[in-house]
């Protein structure tokens, strides 16, 4: 039987997307102004800087755990293959040997930014190409448990001294370019327009579209039929195994060029620091947001990074007020409060906040509810 999800019309973009369009490009906007106008080490651009690089990794993830019906969690694995593989080829000549201090450099030229976070990406997806190969054939707990001992590994392996050579070791990659590398200076040195805080909205922001096309391609939409039914999907036509290979290189593609964006975010890279606690977070975000909802997932990724870098901060330092000392506010004390938090959300909120909408979902039930009035 031969499968055909084309739409029977094709349609164009109606209000609701055009409005969200138009919010998206204000976001924008907004970000360039402020970064113009307020000090660069201002808290709100480290939020903004890491809420684009989870947001597109949480998206990455979405793909393929909400569209596609994949329970994986090797996100930080396929993170940690980007974040080393941008690292090892953005290094400049001439800083390489002080950053390989213990080793002999195995990789002796540079690339550019771009083609360097692109090379990131198809390795990710070349290894989980390879590993997909078996690993697919698991269903349910038991992909995820394979992809989580994968990541696991990978982890491992990036530090072990053998590969001292091209990864460094257990030691840290620096000294590459980062976001902040991306301001515009004069012949003295000043920056004269500030583009770090930008940049990882750009970068993120096109990935993410890349990834709305593909929803809404047949690609998409065997994607999501697979999903739905996997009896009914094969019977479609649908050839199950190279969907889910695709959808499963594709989503560690993207999570790869997240992990070179957080490479460029934290300035150092280090094996250890991609521990199994990230895709929980990048999970956590996805679950939060609502599974099957881009939207959803830009969204709570903006608001975990800032509950957890920012607003709770205060509530790990000890508060005295006159001779009282407010109890309970010590270090780990915020960690409580934000799963309380995220417990309360999770038990009011089962489908996420965005439930299976994305943003252009929100301005048709307004007007559907308006006309009914």
């Amino acid at each position: 039987m031969q499968k055909n999800f084309a739409p029977s019309a094709k349609k164009r973009p109606d209000r609701a997307t055009w409005i969200s369009a138009g919010i998206i490009f204000f976001i924008y906007v907004v970000v360039f102004a402020l970064e113009q106008f307020i000090p660069p080490t201002t808290m709100l651009f480290t939020v903004l800087k890491k809420g684009a690089t989870y947001a597109l990794v949480a998206v990455s993830m979405n793909l393929l755990n909400g569209f596609t019906g994949l329970f994986s969690l090797g996100q930080a694995g396929f993170m940690l293959i980007g974040a080393y593989v941008y690292a090892i080829f953005s290094i400049p000549g001439e800083v390489r040997a002080r950053v390989y201090q213990y080793f002999t450099p195995a990789i002796n030229f540079t690339l550019p930014v771009i083609p360097a976070m692109i090379l990131a990406g198809l390795v990710a997806a070349l290894f989980a190409f390879l590993i997909g190969l078996p690993v697919l054939r698991l269903k349910s707990d038991y992909l995820a448990i394979a992809t989580l001992g994968f990541a696991e590994i990978v982890r491992a392996i990036f530090q072990w001294k053998k590969l001292g050579p091209v990864t460094n070791g257990s030691n840290m990659l620096k000294d590459y370019p980062t976001f902040n590398d991306f301001n515009i200076v004069n012949a003295e040195g000043k920056v004269v327009l500030y583009l770090s805080t930008l940049l990882p909205f750009v970068i993120a922001g096109v990935c993410i579209g890349i990834i709305m096309l593909l929803i809404n391609s047949t690609y998409g939409r065997a994607f999501k039929a697979i999903r739905d039914d996997e009896v009914a999907a094969e019977a479609m036509g649908v050839n199950l195994a190279r969907h889910k290979q695709l959808a499963f290189a594709i989503s560690s593609f993207f999570a790869g060029v997240g992990g070179a964006m957080l490479a460029m975010f934290t300035n150092t890279v280090q094996a250890k620091g991609f521990t199994s606690a990230m895709t929980y977070e990048i999970l956590l975000i996805v679950v939060l947001g609502g599974i099957g909802s881009v939207s959803g997932s830009c969204i709570s990724a903006f608001l975990f990074v800032a509950c957890s870098e920012w607003w709770l901060r205060f509530l790990d330092q000890k508060q005295v007020i006159g001779t009282f000392e407010v109890p309970l506010l010590r270090n780990g004390f915020r960690l409580v409060v934000f799963s309380v938090i995220i417990m309360v959300v999770v038990l009011f909120y089962r489908q996420g906040m965005m439930g299976m909408r994305e943003l252009p979902d929100l301005f048709r039930k307004k007007r559907g509810k308006e006309a009914a009035k």
